[in-house]
C-alpha cells in the first residue's frame, strides 16, 4: 500500500502510462538527444476567472473566449536579475496577432498593475504563450517582432509545450510513486508497479519485476524519458486527434522510427520544441522552452538549459492551456458487474484518463449514491496505484441491498458526469440454489449459482462436513450470481451445507442442499446385426455392471462423456456369433444389484469387407545393412503399403467411401479417401496405399483397419504390424571369434539377436539401450536374424554378405 502521507496528486500522475499494456523494456536515448528538462526554474502564479468561478491555473484544462487571468512572476524576494513578463495571444499559424495582443509587465515594480498581467481570452485567439526575458532596451520590442514574424513557429511551439508538460506531469508523478513504494512497502511493488503503469499509461518493463526487491525501483527507473506512451486525451488538447481510438493511438507510439528505438511522444515532442526554436534564435535572443508543473496557482518552469544574461539574451518561453472548446476525458468504467459498497477502501475502478492522476483537471470528485429516493455524496480520491477513484468518506451504515451510484465533479469549470457503478450491500434476505438446482449428484463434481441480497460482497463459501468447513472457490458471474463447485467424487448421499460469509455480516448464511446418487439414465444402446460389441448411452454409466441381450452377454470396456451424455463401450464375452437381427429386450444390471430394461432395435448389418492382398513398396533406399523377411504383415516405417479389399456381397463402394487405418491403442489414425491413396477397381474391390508418416511419428505395432460407407462402419480387422527398423552399418568379427561386434543407429529397436539358423543362443538387447554398437554372436552364412520390438512374432534377416 502507498504511505498516506503521499501526495494524492503524484498519485494521480503515475497512471497515465501503462494504458496501452506495453510491456517493451525502454531503450536508451542516443547521444544526439536533446538535453532533459532538469533545471529548475523561475516561477509563475496564475488564477482563470470565468463568470463568478476563479480556479487556480493547475484546474484548468483549456481556456475559452472571456476568461480574465491574471499572471505575477513568482520571484525571490532576493531576485538581483530583472525579467520582463511577456505575454501573447495567437490567432492560427498564418494569422499574425494584433500588436495589442501582446502585453508586458515589470515584475519589479511597486504597482500591482505594473508587475502582473490581467488578460482577457480576445475573440479568435487559440494560444497563449508566455515569455520571460532579462530585462533590456528593445526586449519586449524584438519578442513582439518575432512573435508577429513568424507567429506558425510559435502555434506550433505552444502545442508541443503543452504536450510535453503534461506528458511530464505524468513521468513524474510515476517516479515520484515508485520511489515513494520503495521507502514504504518495496515488497509490494511488484503488484503496485504494472497498477501504476496501467493507469499512468506507462511503459513497464516487466524483467526489472523479477529482480531481489532492492534494486526494483532502480531498474522500473531506468532510462525515464523513454517511458511515457501517447494519451489519446493530452493529444486532444494539443493536436486536436479527437476520436482516435486509444488502441490504435497506443499501437502508433510504439512503433520503430529510422532505429531511434521505441518512439515516446515525450522524446518526440522535446526534438520537435529544440528544432522549432533553434530555427528563429538570433544574434540578440535565444528563446529557451520551457516545461510548466503547475500546482495550485503556482506554475513550476523547467529548463534544459540554463539562461544567459549576455548576448544572445535568453528568452523563457511557456505555453498555457490552449484556448479551445472543452473535451472532459472519455472516463470508463473497468468492470462490469457489481461491486460491493460495503468493502473498506472501496476502489472504482476507471480507465481511458490517464490525466485524472497526473493533473487536477478533474477537481472535487465525489460519488452519488441514489437509494430510492435518498441521494447522497462521497468524496473520491484517485489513486493511480489502485486503479481508480478510492472512497474517501465513510459508507452510511443503514445502506442495503442494491444502489446506483455515479462518479461526478469538475472538468475545468464545466460539470463532469462519469461512469456509472453497481453497488450492492447486505442486507436481510434468503440465500439460495439458482438455475433450478435442487439437488446435487455424488461422485463428481457439481456447479451451484448461488443468489441473495448483495453477491458481490461475498468474502468466502464453505462447505461444512463432518470434518469441518471446506473451502470453496467463489466467482462472481456477471448475471450476479455466486457461482460455485460443490466437490463430491468421494462423498456419500446425505445433506450438504454451504456457509456463505459476507463483508459486514458476522453471521454467515447458509443453504441446505441434499446430495443424491443419480440413477442411470438410458437413452439407447445402438448394436448391428452380427456384432459382438455395442454402445449404451445416457448417465451415470459409470453404475453399469452387465448388460444381456439375446443370450450376448456385453462388460463395460471403456466410458467417455459428451458434455452431459455418458458413452459405455460394451464388448462381448468370451467367443461366439454375434447379435441376430430383430427387437430385443436388454437387460441391464447395476453395480448395487439394481436391474433396468431398455428396448433395442438392433440395426442392419454392418458392410462387409476382406482384405485380399497386400505388399511393401520402399519409399527410399535404406541406408547400412540390407534388412530381409519373408512376412507379408510387416510393415517397416521406411516403406509404404499397398493392399486391397473387396466389399461383401451386397455392398456397393461409392466414391465417398473412405478407409481408416488406425493403432490397435486408437492413439494414432489416418483416413484414407478417394484420390492418391485409395483407388476403386470396381464397385466391390479397392485398392489402398499407406504411408505410415500419415500415422505420426508415434505410430508403431499392429495396425487395424475399418470401411466407413454411409453413415455405417464396418467391424475392426487387422491390417498389418507397423515396425521401425534400425540402421545397421557394420558387423565385424574377428577370425574365429565367438562375438562380433554390431554397429548402427537405432539399435534401440531391436528386442534380440541370434545366428540365422537360431542354434546359438539368442542376445538380447537390454531395455532403455542407447549405445552405437553391441556385441553379437557370430553370423552363419553371412546372416542374422533380428526380432524387433514393435514385431517380435515377424523375424528379421540382417545380411551382411
Amino acid at each position: 500500500m502507498m504511505a498516506k502521507s503521499f501526495p494524492s496528486r503524484l498519485l494521480r500522475a503515475v497512471a497515465i502510462t501503462a494504458l496501452a499494456g506495453a510491456t517493451l523494456a525502454p531503450l536508451p536515448l542516443r547521444a544526439a538527444d536533446p538535453a532533459p528538462f532538469d533545471l529548475p526554474g523561475p516561477g509563475l502564479r496564475i488564477s482563470v476567472s470565468r463568470g463568478e468561478v476563479t480556479l487556480p491555473i493547475d484546474q484548468v484544462p483549456s481556456l475559452a473566449e472571456g476568461d480574465r487571468l491574471t499572471i505575477r512572476a513568482d520571484f525571490p524576494e532576493d531576485q538581483r536579475a530583472r525579467f520582463l513578463l511577456v505575454s501573447t495571444f495567437l490567432q492560427g499559424a498564418t494569422n499574425p496577432p494584433p500588436k495589442d495582443w501582446i502585453r508586458t509587465a515589470e515584475p519589479w515594480r511597486k504597482k500591482e498593475k505594473d508587475r502582473q498581467l490581467d488578460l482577457v481570452v480576445p475573440k479568435g485567439a487559440r494560444q497563449l504563450v508566455l515569455f520571460l526575458v532579462p530585462a533590456s532596451g528593445g526586449a519586449s520590442g524584438a519578442i513582439a517582432d518575432a512573435v508577429r514574424g513568424r507567429p506558425g513557429e510559435f502555434v506550433r511551439a505552444s502545442q508541443d509545450l503543452n504536450q510535453a508538460s503534461l506528458d511530464r506531469a505524468r513521468l513524474d508523478g510515476f517516479m515520484a510513486a515508485i520511489r515513494a513504494q520503495e521507502n514504504s512497502h518495496p515488497e509490494y511493488l511488484r503488484s503496485v508497479a504494472p497498477t501504476l503503469a496501467r493507469s499512468l499509461s506507462m511503459k513497464l518493463n516487466e524483467e526489472c519485476l523479477g529482480k531481489v526487491i532492492e534494486l526494483q525501483a532502480a531498474c522500473l527507473l531506468e532510462h525515464r524519458d523513454t517511458l511515457v506512451l501517447a494519451d489519446v486525451h493530452t493529444s486532444s488538447l494539443t493536436e486536436t486527434l479527437s476520436g482516435a481510438p486509444v488502441d490504435l493511438a497506443m499501437q502508433l507510439s510504439s512503433t520503430r522510427e529510422a532505429g531511434m528505438g521505441y518512439y515516446s511522444p515525450y522524446i518526440g515532442v522535446i526534438r520537435d520544441i529544440a528544432r522549432v526554436f533553434g530555427a528563429f534564435s538570433n544574434p540578440q535572443l535565444d528563446y529557451l522552452p520551457s516545461l510548466s508543473l503547475r500546482h495550485g496557482e503556482g506554475v513550476s518552469l523547467l529548463l534544459n538549459a540554463a539562461p544567459s544574461f549576455d548576448k544572445p539574451r535568453s528568452v523563457l518561453v511557456t505555453a498555457m492551456p490552449a484556448i479551445e472548446a472543452n473535451s472532459p476525458p472519455r472516463l470508463r468504467a473497468a468492470v462490469d458487474g457489481p461491486l460491493c459498497g460495503a468493502r473498506p477502501g472501496l476502489v472504482l475502478p476507471v480507465d481511458g484518463a490517464p490525466l485524472i492522476y497526473a493533473t487536477d483537471y478533474l477537481h472535487g470528485a465525489t460519488l452519488r449514491l441514489t437509494a430510492g429516493s435518498r441521494t447522497i455524496e462521497l468524496p473520491l480520491v484517485p489513486r493511480a496505484d489502485r486503479g481508480g477513484y478510492v472512497v474517501a468518506g465513510a459508507m452510511p451504515a443503514d445502506l442495503k441491498g442494491k444502489v446506483d451510484a455515479q462518479i461526478l465533479g469538475r472538468w475545468g469549470f464545466d460539470r463532469f458526469e462519469g461512469p456509472r457503478f453497481a453497488l450492492q450491500f447486505p442486507a436481510e434476505g434468503e440465500w439460495a440454489a439458482a438455475g433450478g438446482v435442487s439437488s446435487l449428484v455424488t461422485r463428481r463434481d457439481n456447479p451451484v449459482p448461488l443468489t441473495g441480497p448483495a453477491p458481490a460482497c461475498v468474502t468466502s463459501v464453505a462447505m461444512r462436513t463432518g470434518s469441518g468447513p471446506q473451502p470453496l472457490a467463489a466467482k462472481l458471474n456477471d448475471d450476479g450470481d455466486v457461482a460455485v463447485i460443490v466437490p463430491l467424487k468421494d462423498s456419500r448421499p446425505g445433506e450438504v451445507v454451504l456457509e456463505i460469509r459476507q463483508q459486514g455480516v458476522a453471521e454467515p448464511a447458509t443453504v441446505s442442499l441434499r446430495a443424491r446418487a443419480q440413477a442411470s439414465r438410458l437413452d439407447g444402446l445402438a448394436i448391428h446385426a452380427g456384432d459382438r460389441s455395442a454402445l449404451l448411452s445416457g448417465q451415470r454409466l459409470d453404475q453399469v455392471a452387465r448388460v444381456e441381450l439375446s443370450g450376448l452377454a456385453l462388460l463395460p470396456a471403456g466410458l467417455t462423456r459428451d458434455g452431459d451424455v455418458d458413452r459405455l463401450q460394451l464388448d462381448a464375452e468370451g467367443m461366439g456369433e454375434g447379435i441376430a437381427p430383430g427387437s430385443p429386450t436388454a437387460r441391464i444390471t447395476l453395480q448395487d444389484g439394481r436391474v433396468l430394461s431398455l428396448p433395442v432395435t438392433v440395426a442392419e448389418p454392418r458392410p462387409g469387407v476382406t482384405l485380399i492382398e497386400r505388399s511393401v513398396a520402399p519409399k527410399q533406399a535404406r541406408r547400412g545393412l540390407a534388412l530381409e523377411t519373408k512376412a507379408k504383415a510387416l510393415l517397416p516405417d521406411s516403406a509404404r503399403l499397398v493392399f486391397s479389399l473387396r466389399a461383401a456381397e451386397g455392398t456397393r463402394l461409392s466414391p465417398a467411401d473412405s478407409i481408416e487405418v488406425a493403432t490397435a491403442d486408437g492413439e494414432a489414425h489416418a483416413t484414407l479417401t478417394s484420390g492418391p491413396d485409395l483407388h476403386f477397381q470396381g464397385r466391390d474391390v479397392l485398392v489402398a496405399t499407406l504411408d505410415p508418416a500419415a500415422l505420426g511419428p508415434s505410430a508403431f505395432g499392429p495396425l487395424r483397419f475399418r470401411l466407413h460407407h454411409g453413415d455405417v462402419t464396418s467391424g475392426w480387422q487387422p491390417l498389418a504390424v507397423l515396425a521401425r527398423l534400425p540402421t545397421i552399418t557394420r558387423v565385424q568379427c574377428d577370425k574365429g571369434a565367438a562375438r562380433c561386434r554390431m554397429e548402427g543407429e537405432g539399435l534401440f529397436l531391436i528386442d534380440s539377436i541370434a545366428p540365422a539358423s537360431g542354434s546359438a543362443q539368442p542376445v538380447r538387447v537390454p531395455e532403455g539401450f542407447t549405445g552405437a554398437s553391441l556385441k553379437v554372436p557370430a553370423p552363419q552364412g553371412g546372416r542374422l536374424q533380428l526380432r524387433l520390438r514393435d514385431a517380435p512374432d515377424e523375424p528379421v534377416v540382417l545380411v551382411i554378405g
